[in-house]
């Protein structure tokens, strides 16, 4: 679907985005987190076209953004984190604007604009001028413009950016419905946002892409966390094959493979209960986002190499 290709992009003397690479499948929903000035924005809008890179290809199913640029351009849809809109049209005309720019026509245009507003519940602002809407709506009318028109790619600069908790749930629920058909990237400073509603995600630190990974295996840390009755040293001997270690919780038991969870969770409960202890808590240890997204953050010269960039083909 989408494929980055050591992408750059210099001002002067300076790399915002240093040769950055990643391919993006069908229907995924990517969050793409970094610092203020961690090059987020940059990527985005070379994405879009609406910024070249300096170096490097993009391609959108397979057409080259440089070699064919409206090609690739009529099958986004882009939320720039300040959209510019023209503050004394109203709701309707501005969409309508906005469909006639994207190429709609007659019943095509009024059928994208119908759904647009439906999907971000703008109906009651329609002949409201966009300059007497509050933040949450003009962000939700940014929302309607990049609908138009059922894109493939969706590139969202925070989605969220002041919504309510009602409308942010709101919209959560519209890109995880969206993305049934089309792929969405997403940049936002909240963590939760891509928690709740991410597949994978890319991290940004100093212009270079340091971690690539789908959130599930970003959270398994290959271990279980165990709260016994029993000593480290008796549970030791239950199972010697298995490395156990303290923990400020009870004990961590290290998984020789990150998929068999299940199994060595089944057996350590056995081998406690046949030695006669209590099993107060046997859960797999959780790596946090906002921790992941703080270390890489802190330590530019971590990358996570192969084994960090895993993501579905």
């Amino acid at each position: 679907m989408i494929n980055v290709k050591n992408l750059a992009r210099a001002y002067g003397d300076f790399l915002a985005v240093n040769g950055v690479s990643f391919d993006i499948s069908d229907g995924e929903i990517v969050g793409l987190l970094g610092h203020n000035g961690a090059g987020k924005t940059t990527i985005m809008k070379m994405l879009s076209g609406y910024l070249e890179p300096s170096a490097g290809s993009i391609s959108i199913e397979g057409v080259d953004l440089a070699d064919n640029p409206q090609a690739v351009q009529a099958r986004l849809g882009y939320l720039p984190e300040n959209l510019p809109v023209y503050p004394d049209m109203a709701v309707a005309d501005y969409l309508d604007y906005a469909a006639t720019l994207k190429g709609l026509e007659d019943e095509t245009l009024r059928q994208a604009i119908r759904q647009a507003v439906r999907d971000t519940d703008l109906q009651a602002k329609l002949l409201d001028p966009i300059n007497t809407l509050s933040r949450g709506y003009r962000q939700r009318v940014g929302v309607a413009q990049a609908l138009l028109g059922s894109p493939r790619v969706l590139i969202l600069d925070e989605p969220t950016n002041g919504l309510d908790p009602t409308q942010t749930q709101h919209m959560r629920e519209l890109i995880q419905a969206l993305a049934r058909h089309a792929t969405v990237i997403l940049s936002t400073h909240i963590m939760q946002e891509v928690d709740a509603i991410c597949d994978r995600v890319l991290i940004l630190n100093a212009g270079k892409l340091v971690v690539d990974q789908r959130l599930d295996a970003l959270r398994n840390v290959g271990k279980l966390l165990l709260k016994t009755s029993l000593s480290a040293n008796r549970l030791r001997e239950l199972l010697p094959e298995q490395m156990i270690s303290e923990h400020p919780d009870g004990l961590r038991v290290s998984l020789a493979d990150a998929t068999d969870g299940d199994a060595l969770a089944a057996k350590i409960a056995r081998a406690v209960n046949e030695a006669g202890g209590e099993l107060y808590r046997l859960a797999p240890e959780r790596r946090d986002l906002e921790a992941v997204f703080r270390e890489v953050s802190q330590d530019g010269s971590r990358d996570t190499g192969e084994e960090g960039r895993q993501h579905a083909a």
